[in-house]
């Protein structure tokens, strides 16, 4: 029986006519089971239609807390981000004939804000292919607080969110913070809203003055406030306590707040001291976030008031 001859050595994956396929093949699966858009014409387009965009992050930023440029892109919300007092590094511009172009503009430079002129192609690339009506305010990286910074004083007053992932109403809690005379807000690092440029306007400027702490553990991190003197109440429809009602409250304490729809999750809510209620006789059977928030620490700061 004749000796078969041999195919010589195995060639590099690199090598082989069929490696580029499998590997773009292993690309979409992966895609498809993150919910990552593939490259392809139009994978990187915001939606369009009458509304523009509202925000986005320049192309090939790296997402990390409080180290990504966001740019709010569309005349009107630029303008409506200068007006609240967003706090920006740079307009980029690309043609200030239309009104509300201008009017950025001036609100730019009232501000100090930078004034660049930029191409559509431009924005285009910086903006990730958002609608950005040729123009785009990019803001400064917001500089989160250590938690340990908000134990101010001899009676602290923190407010801690949990499960909170609408901007907006981490802006409501922020203002509502600021008002009553709280020393800080502590967020989770994952799961949960963080300070853009919705946050700033929902806040109404109050974040300028109001420290915001970002946490990767927020169960521990309350059990550490707990440690240094804290008395730690979770803000719940299961309470069995009106927060009225919680003389506590005129020392160190830490009021936890939950999502309207899931409330405080099990971990945070066990690490609680106490849960506490808003009464509410009305037909309604929970209230929004940023809401129930304000309510609460006005209850609160009339305790600590007497």
């Amino acid at each position: 029986m004749p000796k078969r001859k041999g195919k010589g050595p195995t060639p590099k994956a690199e090598d082989r006519h069929w490696h580029g396929k499998r590997q773009k093949a292993r690309a979409v699966k992966n895609a498809r089971r993150t919910g990552t858009p593939t490259a392809g014409p139009g994978a990187s387009r915001a939606k369009t239609g009458d509304e523009p965009a509202r925000t986005s992050r320049p192309a090939g930023a790296r997402r990390a807390n409080g180290e990504v440029p966001e740019l709010v892109t569309g005349r009107n919300p630029v303008v409506e981000a200068l007006r609240a007092g967003v706090p920006g590094s740079a307009l980029y511009v690309s043609d200030g004939r239309d009104d509300r172009v201008r009017e950025a503009i001036q609100l730019a430079a009232d501000r100090r804000i930078p004034l660049l002129e930029a191409g559509r192609a431009e924005l285009d690339r910086l903006t990730d292919g958002a609608v950005h009506q040729g123009i785009a305010l990019q803001v400064k990286p917001y500089r989160y607080a250590h938690a340990d910074d908000l134990l101010r004083g001899t009676r602290p007053l923190i407010v801690a969110v949990d499960g909170i992932t609408d901007p907006r109403n981490l802006g409501a809690i922020v203002r509502s913070a600021a008002a009553f005379g709280a020393s800080g807000v502590v967020v989770p690092e994952r799961r949960a809203a963080g300070v853009t440029a919705g946050t700033w306007k929902a806040s109404a400027g109050t974040l300028a003055s109001l420290p915001v702490a970002q946490v990767t553990n927020l169960s521990r991190q309350l059990k550490a406030y707990q440690k240094a003197g804290c008395f730690v109440a979770g803000l719940d429809a299961s309470g069995g306590t009106a927060v009225g009602d919680l003389e506590v409250a005129g020392g160190p304490f830490v009021l936890v707040v939950g999502s309207e729809g899931k409330g405080l999750g099990r971990l945070v809510a066990d690490t609680c001291d106490l849960l506490v209620t808003i009464p509410m006789p009305g037909a309604a059977e929970s209230l929004n976030a940023g809401v129930a928030a304000g309510i609460a620490l006005y209850e609160v700061s009339r305790l600590r008031a007497s």
